[in-house]
């Protein structure tokens, strides 16, 4: 007889859910990947398609967002900004902290009360997703958002703090009396007389706060309050103190998840993850080192172009400098002898210099939120990505010239076995853009040949990877995967709001009659852009931005995909702007110097590359000119 003693049950439970929370996560990210490339066999071979494979993949990615948000609140990993937090010590801090911590708990199970509201109140019991209820597939959302509320409470280690935490769980609770007994008349069943009255008081109530309310989210999401919730909560408080409808933010983020273009998010991710984990960089690294290593500022262009590669395919910068920023530091620094302060500033710097190329996932949502063809944004990125390429390589060069630089001779026979060796991981791009392109395969199909692609050339071709290795791998992307979609759930709804309060419209308005010169408007939204990539990451940036800069884009008659253009590039800067850009925090924590080192050794990057935006921004037909060669 097996005796589990009583004070080990409860991490015995917590432990077992969270394997049940990784192998759910294994077994949705495999399906995401299935379906695409079952899809194109179906459609090439058998002139047929795989029965409700759209259905089942976009809501395989609703899954995925709250699995994978649950997974990482679990890991403490959602972004967010903490500077305010790390200037406090002593009693300040704690009490900072216990805002942060009732303000995220409190309006978390809000979201979950309307969002339970929204799943059985605009879902007809009758419709089905594939063979599955649509309630049972979409109750995910409202646990998920719960899990999360209660994670941010248990991971506090201050118990007073905790305790003023688990109070948000009651407030939230009681905010949210409408979105309940919304959920009661959904069953048909009796509302109590006190639920009304409390109703009606809560209603009168909440208007009158909600606007300082927002003033507290917005500083709490300067002390720790992850970015996702900070985005969701204003927007509820937004929605409470207009009257509307609070079920509108769940019933936006399901309408975001489950956009025809969204799966490729996770999957580029996935596959950029992939090759992250194999000794693809190293490969790469001496293909670029034999074959540039004998140019001034050779290898300098090396660590340039390997980390565009991976930023490409991941999505993700930060991925770029924490997986090979310490193998290209040690390469720059002791193979060349590169200065450290130029070898961290260029990293930094280079790990957002991606963002502009296909499969880009910022690109991609762009897309997806202006509403514009993402094959023509990923046509207009491609001389503007190569524009910041060649400014960055460029400086590369100068300081190697000018500081006198080792360089490698070069080796004929090495530099043919470095093709060999990573020949595969030079085709992926390539069958990227003929699948694309080419009108073989859809973006998202495209994802799942990635995903497939990468798998083969590193476990058959390369066996760096092996099958056991698999879950964990994917465990590890999960993270950033769930990270980034439960930001593009809850941003949507404040999106919502800021078009449903016709403030692009006013604002457009408002420029229209004080700015006249389309100069100065680009020069101005550059500016209002850099900001924004300093304080926001660039897919919220994407969600909650973008609806107010394309009217603005019309007013003076920029293209959409120029507009687009100038977007992301700004936003790729924000990423190295202090003080809380975040490739600055990552780089700190990678090469193991202080933040305002990092200012310091990236400031002159920085500069380099403000100037080849500006040149994007006032020379519309680098980001136009292939769409118009091409039709």
């Amino acid at each position: 007889m097996i005796k589990i003693e009583m004070s080990k049950i409860p991490g015995f439970c917590r432990n077992a859910f969270h394997r049940l929370e990784n192998y759910f996560s294994f077994v949705l990210l495999f399906l995401l990947a299935l379906f695409p490339v079952m899809e194109i066999i179906a459609r090439s071979f058998f002139r047929t398609g795989v029965p409700s494979s759209t259905e089942y993949i976009q809501h395989i990615v609703l899954w995925i967002t709250f699995v994978g948000g649950m997974i990482t609140s679990r890991e403490g990993k959602h972004l967010s900004v903490s500077i305010g937090i790390d200037s406090l010590r002593g009693i300040p801090k704690n009490i900072a902290s216990a805002v942060t911590a009732f303000i995220a708990s409190s309006t978390m199970v809000s979201i979950a009360w309307c969002t339970l509201s929204m799943v059985f109140m605009g879902f007809d019991p009758e419709i089905n997703v594939g063979i599955f209820p649509i309630r049972l597939i979409t109750i995910i959302m409202p646990i998920g958002y719960l899990i999360i509320a209660i994670r941010f409470i248990t991971r506090i280690e201050e118990k007073a703090i905790q305790y003023v935490s688990a109070t948000g769980i009651l407030v939230g609770t009681v905010f949210s009396i409408q979105s309940i007994i919304n959920l009661i008349m959904a069953f048909d069943c009796r509302i109590p007389q006190f639920f009304d009255s409390a109703a009606i008081a809560i209603g009168s109530f909440l208007p009158h706060i909600a606007a300082p309310v927002v003033v507290l989210i917005i500083i709490a999401a300067f002390f720790g309050m992850p970015i996702f919730i900070t985005l969701g909560g204003i927007a509820y408080y937004l929605f409470a103190r207009s009257g509307g409808s609070l079920e509108v933010i769940p019933n936006e983020a399901y309408v975001m998840l489950i956009s025809h273009s969204i799966p490729a998010i996770p999957l580029f991710t996935l596959a950029g993850f992939i090759l992250s984990e194999s000794k693809a960089g190293e490969r790469l690294v001496n293909l670029f080192k034999a074959w540039f290593g004998w140019l001034p500022g050779g290898m300098a262009i090396m660590a340039i172009l390997v980390c565009t590669f991976f930023t490409t395919f991941t999505g993700a910068s930060g991925v770029t400098i924490l997986a090979l920023g310490g193998l290209l530091s040690y390469i720059l620094v002791e193979s060349v002898k590169y200065s450290k302060s130029f070898s961290t500033g260029l990293l930094t710097a280079s790990g957002s210099i991606g963002l502009l190329f296909p499969p880009s996932l910022p690109v991609i949502l762009y897309g997806v939120v202006a509403q514009i063809s993402i094959k023509d944004m990923f046509l207009g990125g491609l001389i503007p990505g190569c524009i910041m390429v060649v400014v960055l390589s460029a400086y590369g060069i100068f300081t190697a010239v000018n500081k006198k630089v080792e360089r490698i001779p070069f080796n004929p026979r090495d530099a043919l076995f470095s093709i060999r060796e990573s020949i595969w991981e030079l085709l992926l791009p390539f069958i990227i853009f003929l699948g694309y392109f080419g009108g073989f395969t859809t973006i998202v199909e495209t994802g799942g040949v990635a995903v497939l692609y990468s798998l083969i050339i590193t476990m058959i071709v390369h066996r760096d990877i092996t099958v056991k290795k698999i879950p964990d791998l994917m465990l590890k992307c999960m993270p950033i995967i769930g990270g980034v979609l439960v930001i593009l759930a809850l941003s949507r709804g404040l999106s919502y709001y800021i078009v449903d309060a016709e403030i692009p419209m006013n604002l457009s308005m408002w420029v229209k009659d004080h700015i006249h010169s389309r100069v100065l408007f680009l020069l101005l939204l550059n500016l209002a852009l850099l900001v924004t990539g300093c304080l926001m990451d660039i897919f919220s940036a994407i969600m909650v931005v973008v609806p107010l800069i394309i009217p603005l884009g019309e007013v003076f008659g920029i293209h959409p995909v120029h507009l687009g253009i100038i977007f992301l590039a700004n936003l790729e800067l924000g990423y190295l702007t202090p003080p809380v850009g975040l490739n600055l925090f990552l780089a700190s924590y990678r090469f193991e110097e202080s933040l305002s080192t990092i200012y310091r050794y990236t400031l002159p990057f920085l500069l380099v590359l403000v100037i080849s935006v500006i040149i994007i921004t006032y020379v519309p037909w680098f980001s136009t000119g292939l769409l118009e060669i091409l039709k």
